[in-house]
């Protein structure tokens, strides 16, 4: 599910569909996945072509979204591997942050896991934001109820789909409980874009430990 997802909203990326923090998000992961990239140039080449030899006829409904390809002008993407000589984050967050890792303004969380809120729409409980988490660090279980996007910045988590690694991106819905745990190697970073609230989940000793940080 997770690839399917992920494959979707790079397309939706190339299209120029995508609301601003997931916008941020997949071009930030673009830059720092080569399989990605690709991926993307493909569909740009794809669409490029299509305007040559479509002369841009009627779609029917199913092919709104390849319509939308095709009409787009989609940003210019950059391949950025390894990271930057000098940078940590990439420069699509940068850009939106207007600095890099080491001036991230902190506020801690719970022990041994702090926070930056990027954006907060109270409207609608959507939040963009950085997350750090000392190595080993657990966070509480729990589900979705709507899409949540994490991109790992620096370390690595992991839960019971896998683990996910600089550059990696978690996909996670109303179908999915789980529980993080960054890897013990080093402190894991990453950008999480929410569009509805997570729901707590798990035992409630569980949940006590996970949130004491023990």
């Amino acid at each position: 599910m997770t690839v399917a997802m992920l494959d979707a909203l790079i397309s939706d990326y190339v299209a120029g569909d995508l609301p601003e923090p997931a916008r941020v998000l997949i071009a930030s992961h673009i830059e720092m996945k080569p399989s990605s990239a690709l991926m993307a140039r493909t569909l740009e080449a794809f669409a490029g072509q299509s305007l040559e030899t479509s002369n841009m006829r009627v779609l029917a409904n199913g092919d709104r979204r390849m319509e939308a390809i095709m009409r787009s002008a989609p940003p210019p993407l950059r391949l950025v591997q390894p990271r930057e000589q000098h940078h940590i984050l990439p420069r699509a967050l940068r850009d939106h942050l207007g600095f890099d890792l080491p001036d991230v303004p902190w506020k801690t969380k719970l022990p041994g896991l702090k926070q930056h809120m990027i954006e907060h729409d109270k409207d609608d409980g959507s939040e963009m934001s950085l997350l750090w988490a000392r190595p080993g660090r657990a966070l509480p279980n729990h589900t979705h109820e709507g899409l949540e996007l994490t991109l790992v910045l620096d370390g690595d988590f992991h839960d019971h789909r896998g683990t996910f690694a600089r550059g990696d991106v978690s996909v996670a819905d109303e179908s999915l409980d789980h529980r993080p745990v960054a890897g013990r190697g080093n402190p894991c970073v990453c950008l999480s874009v929410l569009f509805a609230p997570i729901v707590l989940s798990g035992s409630r000793m569980g949940l006590l430990g996970d949130i004491l940080g023990l």
